[in-house]
């Protein structure tokens, strides 16, 4: 087995088991939801297949596509969101994962088209602000991708609530995009408890950059050097 398809076949098995995720923290229903993963060195990523159950997912069910959306390894037709997932791996290198759901108060903000604004420390420290909304998009083209990309470019946030739609996360890994859409819904589901009780009170601006640079560069365990 040559290189490339070692870290395939690795990249497919993280990738649906992480899909087993969003499952357990109740972010999606039925198979709405996908997740992908950029192939290390390649113009490759890997997603899940279109409307299969999450039960029936496989490493094997897991489809590889090129950056322009298209299949290049897999029996199954690749996500309806294939083509904002690979506009996302074109436009920004630097994310190697991609997550989408539909988790109930996120896309509730979305379907105000409200940006959830900072009022935790938890916000501060995963999202670096509040969570921005992105235009509305028509599912199937590239357009969603732009949407993501046009609103999180400069922006310290690695969630973005697509208008009418739901969530769309990155990150430096599957897991990191996972993380992140995990978080956005916990923080939803929050700030909109607060505001059936009251008007949430915002952290100023320099708090929340110290609370982001704390739990980016210092939180956590590090390894010594």
């Amino acid at each position: 087995m040559n290189e490339e398809k070692r870290v395939i076949e690795e990249l497919r098995e993280t990738v649906c088991r992480l899909h087993a995720e969003l499952v357990r923290y109740g972010l999606v229903a039925w198979t709405a939801g996908n997740i992908s993963g950029r192939v290390p060195g390649a113009d490759l990523f890997v997603i899940k297949p279109s409307g299969v159950s999450y039960d029936d997912l496989t490493p094997e069910s897991i489809v590889v596509c090129d950056l322009d959306g298209d299949l290049v390894e897999g029996s199954l037709a690749p996500s309806s969101d294939t083509a904002a997932h690979a506009y996302v791996y074109r436009h920004m290198p630097e994310v190697n994962g991609v997550a989408h759901t539909h988790s109930t108060y996120a896309s509730a903000w979305a379907a105000r088209g409200e940006p959830i604004p900072c009022v935790l420390t938890a916000m501060a420290d995963e999202f670096g602000g509040g969570i921005p909304v992105g235009p509305f998009a028509l599912i199937g083209g590239d357009d969603i991708g732009r949407g993501i990309v046009e609103t999180l470019t400069g922006h310290r946030s690695r969630a973005v609530l697509m208008r009418n739609h739901g969530v769309f996360t990155i990150g430096e890994s599957p897991k990191a995009a996972v993380k992140a859409a995990v978080m956005c819904e916990d923080v939803a589901r929050t700030v909109h408890v607060a505001r059936q009780l009251g008007v949430p009170a915002p952290i100023a601006p320099g708090d929340v950059d110290s609370l982001y640079d704390r739990y980016q560069n210092v939180y956590g365990q590090r390894s010594h050097r």
